[in-house]
């Protein structure tokens, strides 16, 4: 963000964030007042859509805490290169901080001007993860071994007392605001239950880390997968998987399956030979010459890969709706299965289960969103009922229904059809990748990089909410390099090449 303009708070990007799992980040030279008050606006809107309320005003003193304390290190090495000090030498680090408050104060505009000019930057990151919170401030300036004791001897300290005016009452010297900040930041994560083992500072290359991680409380999203379960049972609008698509599927697998007799069952459903040669002589699957009878697709794609196609038409058939919503949701699972398979063949062109799997893992991926979309209203009725029961507000009811656990709903959904794991691990951890079973993991990655790069498309995520992680795994490196390939994408799709 700018340091001199205010920015508006998007919401929308905010519910993005937590819905997806997806980190937020600020980042800002100076941290002017307006800086101030847009983080606080930030967590206040991030911890009511976890319902998590009561931790605000906490976590807006923590932050505001670390980020002063992130600030105040970049300006103390502007002060100690002015006075020719070295930060790592003990005697001259103890000189310079004789001074280091008062003059710094009576001059903090150029000192923070100062910082700016040379690049030290502190930056919020917010992110849910799974039913934990995580928090880093960093700032690229390294901890001396003497601040990091200082840091350490604060935590120490802090864990002797019991309250805030017990802290207060104790002599405390004035040399850096005395660490008393910092006691008080860790004494109010003790009221919210939070221990000091779940604070953590380090240096990391050339940046400081604080992090705070917070496990969410009971009456929480850690809650949500067991009223996603009931959810999903009350699910009775959704009919089971279709019939004619079960028959094929048990065909398929018995031992004496013929290619012959599979091929003939599903050319007897016209509708479903449609669907089937449509998504066969797609891009996506890169045929020399068009298919144009399913005995040829049955060979071409193998066994596996009919299974998997037919679990994508049956899914989308027992979901369908056709509302606007209901059209850009499959839409969506349409570019993000074409971007999977191509970024499949491209970075692993020798994984032939991988190709097999890939289309169906991605075209499904958003299915809990889809279960959401089609929800009769007499469902939503049962479910107000099971969030009274539950004593939950209407506001975690509705942050429920708008998809905020959308991944699990999506893969009980896909267990209750009895759908493949690999499909249904893929629909859980879409999200959250580095977290899948590791047998799964290169597929759920890759699906995990394709819906970024859809969202990235839509203007709804920007390339630090990336995994970087990921990014790596993909060589991209800089934003210039995703927009390359994002964009190379995005022209083929249109063009109807992949």
């Amino acid at each position: 963000m700018s340091d001199n303009t205010k920015i508006k708070l998007d919401l929308a990007k905010i519910k993005k964030a937590v819905q997806s799992g997806i980190p937020l980040s600020i980042m800002t030279y100076t941290f002017p007042h307006e800086a101030e008050i847009y983080v606080s606006e930030v967590i206040t809107a991030f911890f009511h859509e976890i319902n998590q309320e009561n931790m605000t005003e906490y976590i807006i003193y923590s932050m505001n805490e670390l980020i002063t304390n992130a600030k105040k290190a970049n300006t103390k090495r502007i002060y100690f290169k002015e006075k020719n000090l070295d930060i790592n030498n003990q005697d001259e680090y103890e000189l310079g901080m004789k001074t280091f408050k008062a003059d710094t104060m009576s001059n903090i505009k150029y000192y923070l001007n100062k910082q700016k000019t040379e690049g030290y930057f502190v930056k919020l990151i917010l992110q849910l993860k799974n039913d934990t919170v995580w928090i880093e401030i960093h700032n690229n300036s390294r901890l001396s071994f003497f601040e990091y004791k200082r840091i350490h001897d604060k935590m120490a300290r802090a864990e002797q007392y019991e309250s805030v005016d017990e802290a207060f009452n104790q002599i405390i010297d004035d040399t850096e605001g005395a660490g008393l900040g910092l006691i008080i930041m860790i004494l109010m994560l003790k009221k919210l239950g939070i221990s000091s083992d779940h604070y953590q500072v380090y240096s990391d290359n050339k940046e400081t880390v604080s992090k705070i991680i917070i496990p969410l409380t009971a009456n929480n999203l850690s809650s949500l997968n067991e009223l996603s379960k009931e959810y999903v049972d009350l699910i009775d609008a959704i009919p089971q998987f279709p019939d004619n698509i079960m028959c094929i599927h048990k065909l398929i697998t018995q031992p004496d399956m013929k290619l012959s007799e599979v091929a003939a069952k599903i050319s007897s459903d016209v509708a479903l030979t449609a669907d089937l040669l449509k998504i066969v002589n797609s891009a996506a699957f890169s045929l020399a010459t068009p298919c144009r009878n399913i005995h040829d697709a049955v060979k071409l794609v193998g066994t596996r890969g009919i299974k998997n196609l037919l679990y994508s038409i049956g899914s989308m058939k027992s979901l369908e709706k056709f509302s606007p919503e209901q059209k850009n949701l499959w839409f969506h699972c349409s570019k993000v299965a074409a971007y999977a398979k191509h970024i499949a063949k491209v970075y692993y062109p020798s994984s032939k289960e991988l190709s097999e799997d890939i289309y169906v893992c991605a075209l499904l991926h958003d299915i809990g969103r889809v279960v959401f979309n089609v929800a009769h209203p007499q469902l939503v009725e049962k479910f107000k009922q099971k969030c009274k029961e539950h004593i939950l507000s209407m506001d975690v009811f509705e942050r429920i229904t708008a998809g905020l656990n959308h991944s699990e709903v999506g893969a009980q959904i896909a267990e209750k059809w009895n759908f493949p794991d690999v499909i249904v691990q893929t629909i859980r951890y879409h999200h959250d990748p580095l977290s899948a079973p590791e047998k799964i993991r290169t597929i759920v990655v890759i699906v995990y990089f394709a819906n970024m790069i859809a969202n990235y498309q839509d203007e709804t995520v920007e390339f630090y909410q990336f995994e970087p992680v990921i990014l790596k795994l993909f060589n991209m490196k800089k934003e210039g390099q995703l927009k390359a390939f994002s964009d190379k994408l995005a022209e083929n799709y249109s063009k109807g090449l992949l």
